[in-house]
């Protein structure tokens, strides 16, 4: 082989070696520089998208999901919110009652649905204790997004009238002397009335026994005949059985006193200090809901909750109005989850 043929051979070889994984490699990272490149114009896009999704939001109905049946305290306050956000808005906000397992039904149908903003979920304490109770397929935090707390409102404690007591005090002292004798009526294992008739027998250390219905309306029927004699229910669904005189209150469980019952004292400063239950509601939709619409719906809801008019019907049902920001409503399900679950779980409450 002559000199001149192994010289070409050996520079083909060169060249082979040059054209290979090194000159493959600078090839990528061009191509990926160029891609790179193109990443903060695609987010821009992606915000540009999304805030003109917010503008033109919404362009057609809203379905408003609420996890309960017709008539409870999360109905009423989720069709105050949809007919304001409907005449604020001019779209159609339309309910859709989806009750089952304590609200888990309705709510893992939002938490799967798409986060266009045209499916959004009513929230109340409920939400904040089912993860203690339920094996769920959703995370109650993760896979939604807070939009607005829209109100608070506390429980109430009511006995039956021919019950010979006056006072939470009184109440305590006559479970005391007369232990599992009492009945304690709830609207089922679990529930939030459950919950507060458990967490006021272990802060009181006091036993009645538990008689839980399928609602909070035939838990008040059976103390109203005097099956049962305590129920600690929710004031909006509790205040015309007590104006009418078949139901009688011992205290709120908010700390402080209920404008709408103004006389009657808070279970903290009646007999068991410390003691409290209030229940809430919210707004919140699927975990990929746009930035730019919770901001509109908040926007909304928060300006809503500024109209006298939405004030009185809220103070009427024994509600406070609650505006804040989405961060705020966030912190406040994060919180109320722990509480409530120590309370299921040092309870040992189990679903059924």
């Amino acid at each position: 082989m002559t000199p001149i043929v192994m010289h070409r051979r050996q520079t083909g070889k060169a060249a082979t070696r040059a054209a290979s994984p090194q000159s493959d490699s600078c090839a990528t990272a061009v191509l990926r520089s160029a891609s790179c490149a193109r990443v903060p114009a695609l987010l821009l896009l992606g915000t540009l998208a999304g805030a003109a999704g917010a503008a033109d939001y919404p362009a057609k109905p809203v379905r408003l999901v609420i996890p309960f049946a017709p008539g409870g305290s999360n109905d009423i306050v989720g069709r105050l919110v949809g007919q304001q956000l409907q005449d604020r808005i001019g779209q159609p906000f339309i309910i859709d009652n989806r009750a089952g397992a304590g609200g888990v039904l309705g709510t893992e149908m939002v938490a799967r649905a798409p986060g266009d903003g045209y499916t959004l979920l009513i929230v109340s304490v409920a939400h904040a204790f089912n993860p203690a109770l339920y094996k769920l397929s959703y995370d109650s935090i993760k896979s939604f997004a807070p939009v607005a707390l829209v109100g608070s409102g506390p429980n109430v404690m009511v006995i039956n009238p021919q019950l010979p007591v006056n006072s939470v005090k009184e109440l305590i002292a006559y479970a005391r002397a007369n232990p599992g004798k009492l009945n304690l009526a709830s609207a089922g294992i679990g529930s939030f009335q459950h919950l507060s008739g458990e967490l006021f027998t272990r802060m009181a250390k006091i036993e009645m026994t538990h008689v839980p219905f399928k609602g909070g309306g035939p838990a008040m029927t059976d103390v109203i005949a005097g099956q049962s004699q305590v129920t600690i229910g929710s004031l909006i669904q509790m205040q015309g059985h007590i104006r009418s005189g078949r139901l009688k209150p011992l205290g709120v469980g908010s700390l402080k006193r209920n404008a709408t019952l103004p006389d009657l004292p808070s279970i903290s400063e009646a007999g068991l200090p410390g003691y409290e239950a209030i229940n809430w509601w919210g707004v919140v939709g699927p975990a990929s809901l746009p930035q730019p619409i919770i901001a509109r719906l908040n926007k909304e809801l928060n300006a809503a909750l500024a109209n006298p008019d939405m004030l009185k019907r809220l103070e009427g049902e024994g509600a406070v109005a609650t505006p804040g920001t989405p961060a705020e409503f966030g912190k406040l399900i994060v919180a109320e989850t722990a509480r409530w679950g120590k309370v299921v779980r040092e309870a040992g409450i189990k679903a059924e």
